[in-house]
């Protein structure tokens, strides 16, 4: 069988419009009030149908509403999507879909809407419980509009997910660990749990080039955040199965486990990510980033599709370690020989060991727990 079925088979969809740029984002989100949702809903119809015919059959895993802020869709465009990616390849018994969700009243109202349509995954991007930090961080919700927000979305779906930053401006490790325990305490089965990074090209790492972002913390309270929120997560029953993200067992995001396995997924949307088994050979696709550019090309081509690239199996062992390293689970270490047509090197994995960065278990290639805050250092060693 092709590699990508040890993974599965998801299809992510990008809606690029945001009502505000957060300064930490460097995703592709864009600030736009007037949006035709029609001509958007056609455009991206159309390019699931291209992506089904490179596919062939097949069925879905799962489906995942990403941005920008895919709350701000029609609940009919959501609805439509569905429909469609139903009636293309089909999608299994109990698929999981999601959708990320600002928590403000206003999107809120649209939860019913959304869960109607098919939804019944939310993952709400609160970020933080204080509003001075909320206001920091660009965010347009309180705390109490986010509270708000997280019981109307457990009152319409099964699993609900929500975001926090950590390691902010002014932050202390005991601070956080407070904030933690509140956010744990709302009784969540799923948690992503992001240390702040300064991306160039935002508005933060602007601020930091210059030397204006000040009182970060330094980078041995950051790890202590990070060592800690392990700990106090366990002490709730959510284990850490990925390096940023926490869930009670059976509560993991199965279309996140799709990138992290290294299976396929489909890559919709203005900025899109793909990878896809064509003709047996695993292909890296993406989209023009550019909202009107992409619609441009939909409206020309059928899709929005930049030239594909054939991933070479040396390629697709890289980003299968890669991927598949972050999760506690690990690496099966005959998967990536079946790619790479090699074994990593005993010498790297002895040392490694020897350092308790990794350990090996019944073939599987695992971090531990002193080995995930240096995962990059570890795994430029394994593919050294």
């Amino acid at each position: 069988m092709d590699d990508w079925q040890h993974g599965g088979f998801g299809v992510y969809i990008h809606w690029p419009f945001c009502l505000a740029k957060c300064p930490y984002c460097d995703f592709n989100s864009h600030v736009s009030r007037n949006i035709d949702h029609d001509i958007w809903r056609e455009a991206l119809l159309a390019e699931l149908r291209h992506s089904a015919k490179l596919t062939g059959p097949r069925k879905v895993d799962t489906v995942f509403f990403g941005g920008g802020t895919p709350s701000l869709m029609k609940a009919e465009t959501v609805s439509a999507l569905i429909d469609e990616i139903d009636k293309l390849w089909g999608l299994v018994p109990n698929a999981e879909i999601s959708l990320e969700a600002n928590p403000t009243s206003v999107e809120a109202q649209k939860f019913a809407d959304f869960s109607k349509a098919g939804v019944n995954r939310i993952s709400m991007g609160i970020q933080a419980l204080n509003n001075v930090d909320l206001k920091a961080l660009g965010r347009m919700h309180s705390v109490k509009e986010a509270l708000m927000a997280f019981d109307i979305a457990k009152a319409q779906f099964k699993r609900v997910s929500f975001d926090l930053i950590y390691a902010r401006q002014k932050q202390t490790a005991d601070s956080w660990f407070a904030e933690l325990r509140q956010a744990l305490d709302l009784a969540v089965d799923h948690l992503s749990l992001y240390q702040l990074t300064i991306e160039q090209g935002t508005r933060f790492g602007d601020l930091y080039e210059k030397g204006n972002l000040r009182n970060l913390p330094p980078s041995d309270e950051a790890a202590d955040m990070y060592l800690g929120t392990r700990e106090i997560c366990a002490e709730y029953g959510l284990s850490g199965y990925e390096i940023s993200n926490y869930a009670r067992q059976g509560a993991e995001s199965r279309h996140n486990l799709i990138y992290w396995r290294y299976g396929d997924y489909a890559g919709i949307g203005p900025g899109a990510h793909a990878r896809l088994t064509l003709s047996h050979q695993r292909t890296a696709l993406h989209t023009h980033s550019q909202p009107q550019k992409w619609l441009d090309s939909v409206r020309n081509l059928g899709h929005g599709m930049r030239t594909p690239e054939v991933l070479t199996l040396e390629d697709q062992a890289i980003e299968y370690l890669m991927m598949s390293m972050r999760l506690s689970e690990g690496s099966d270490l005959k998967r990536y020989e079946a790619l790479a047509g090699r074994k990593i090197s005993p010498e790297r994995i002895k040392v490694l060991k020897e350092l308790d960065m990794i350990e090996i278990s019944e073939n599987k290639l695992m971090a531990t727990a002193k080995g995930r805050p240096l995962l990059n250092a570890v795994l430029a060693e394994l593919l050294r």
